[in-house]
């Protein structure tokens, strides 16, 4: 043991405060097969959004009985697509002691309203190599991005609006908790309201997007090419549902 260790200089590690977005799975009952179908087939949909992502299982709108509630077999149907599930959240006694078991951390129950979602956990944005700026705008701060977000970079607000003055690569991804505005082609994935604002946006110079997201409902790009393609537009949620507008009816 080295002297620093002894006298407590350095420490192996520290713990902080994250605040970042999970994918939620409302979960409604649990049917084995029935499961790993409807799984296959949102992974069938956007394939970059499932891979190794950690996953919340919501237990609030939980229909099914009890003693069909397998965790074992969930974690395993979810670890074969390279899904980790990682909590619970809601739930009574015995589904949350059923979690326990199963080495998985329990959490409160939300009122806040979830939807199945297809979205990356949110981390630390990749180095990207322009120059970021912050505008205060109201009471939270805009990001500002002023170059290219290429493929593979990773660009996240935490608390306000996104702002590119440049085009979004296929393959890069951009995340806000506010409004997503890009000047320029939106070839990447976006994805506003991360932390269930559903009055977000998105607004785009050329919409050629391989997923847009506002609060966990999302369109693919097969979806959204017949709405707006490589055009202006701007889209909404409105009754569950994203609404692409073209910007000058807006």
């Amino acid at each position: 043991m080295t002297d620093s260790a002894t006298t407590g200089t350095h420490h192996c590690f520290q713990l902080k405060g994250a605040n970042v977005a999970m994918t939620a799975l409302e979960l409604h009952f649990f049917d084995t097969e029935a499961f790993e179908d409807t799984l296959r087939d949102k992974i069938r949909q956007a394939p970059g959004f499932f891979r190794d992502i950690p996953l919340i299982l919501a237990l609030e709108k939980y229909e099914g009985l009890t003693t069909e509630l397998d965790f074992f077999q969930i974690i395993g149907i979810c670890r074969r697509h390279s899904i980790h599930v990682v909590a619970i959240r809601g739930g009574n006694e015995d589904q949350r002691r059923l979690a326990r078991n199963a080495s998985l951390a329990l959490l409160p129950a939300t009122t806040q309203r979830e939807q199945p979602v297809a979205a990356d956990t949110p981390e630390e944005p990749a180095a990207v190599a322009e120059t970021e700026a912050t505008v205060t705008s109201g009471p939270v701060a805009a990001k500002i991005i002023n170059q290219t977000v290429r493929s593979g970079q990773q660009v996240y607000a935490p608390e306000g609006d996104l702002v590119i003055l440049a085009p979004v690569q296929a393959g890069a991804e951009v995340l806000a908790a506010g409004n997503i505005h890009v000047y320029g082609p939106l070839r990447g994935r976006a994805l506003a309201g991360v932390h269930g604002q559903e009055s977000a946006r998105v607004f785009c110079q050329s919409l050629e997007a391989e997923l847009v997201s506002i609060a966990g409902h999302y369109k693919i790009s097969e979806d959204l090419q017949d709405h707006g393609w490589k055009t202006a537009v701007q889209i909404q949620l409105r009754d569950d549902l994203l609404v692409v507008t073209p910007l000058e009816k807006a």
